[in-house]
């Protein structure tokens, strides 16, 4: 019998995880999920996952896979069937069935993440798992004009992890963006906070889109252009870092908690 191929789209919050991957004598966002799954089909269950974030990395998008062979289950019941068995920090959104021959990472185009950063003064008390407190006044102008070096297929091993092994560190960059937020935001309407628009400007979200990532390259991106943004690089400058192939070319890397897998796309 052919198995089904059940595809799964994953929310969660990373902050309380060390990263996706099953790891010995840790919390992990993958294990969580093969538990989930193996209790409702009553058989040990492995759950692949098509990005693997790093500790205290958070996803809405995140792609996941597991297969079922003489299963009754309707493919439309899983999401809720396995939400019923996950911790309230994981959620998944959508399950459908894939084709036989689905590849879950060959088969991947495209990905996009960001990264939050708070510019204000004081910490964002209810915030401050999911973003870097940065408080400068970011140039995002000039990180813009920085982040357009980056743009396109490069060799983008001055990004990569000494921990990246991988021989081959060419990757095509979609969009490479950082904008602020200068809407009023739910929390503040929540607990009737007076709109401050120097609170709300002090969000800045830096968007990497592309067809593949290395170890640590989007964190690696953003601690760079923060260097720009408060004015010790000139934007110029990540054209040399590019350049470099080095690692040691590039800024300093940017905390994990900032960082938001929004999307996988094939």
């Amino acid at each position: 019998m052919t198995p089904r191929k059940i595809l799964l789209t994953i929310q969660y919050d990373g902050a309380d995880y060390h990263g996706w991957a099953i790891q010995p004598d840790t919390a992990t966002v993958q294990q969580q999920l093969c538990d989930a799954v193996s209790s409702l089909l009553g058989r040990k269950i492995f759950v692949h996952g098509a990005s693997r974030t790093d500790a205290q990395v958070s996803a809405l998008g995140q792609k996941g896979l597991f297969e079922v062979i003489d299963c009754p289950i309707p493919t439309e019941n899983f999401a809720k069937a396995i939400n019923d068995r996950l911790p309230d920090n994981i959620v998944i959104t959508e399950a459908v069935e894939a084709p036989p021959k689905f590849d879950l990472i060959g088969a991947v185009k495209n990905k996009l993440y960001r990264y939050t950063i708070y510019t204000g003064p004081l910490r964002p008390i209810l915030d401050i798992r999911h973003c870097w407190h940065v408080p400068a006044n970011l140039n995002i102008e000039a990180m813009n004009k920085a982040a357009a070096f980056l743009v396109g297929r490069h060799d983008f091993k001055s990004f990569a992890s000494a921990k990246d092994t991988r021989e081959d560190s060419t990757r095509t960059i979609f969009l490479c963006q950082a904008a602020d937020s200068s809407v009023i935001t739910a929390r503040q309407a929540i607990y009737n906070c007076p709109y401050d628009p120097q609170q709300a400007n002090s969000w800045i979200y830096i968007d990497v889109q592309g067809d593949g990532f290395l170890y640590n390259m989007v964190r690696n991106i953003v601690g760079s252009l923060v260097e720009v943004g408060i004015g010790r690089w000139k934007p110029d400058k990540m054209k040399d870092v590019l350049q470099a192939k080095d690692r040691t070319a590039a800024g300093p890397i940017a905390p994990p908690q900032g960082l938001c897998l929004m999307w996988i796309k094939y």
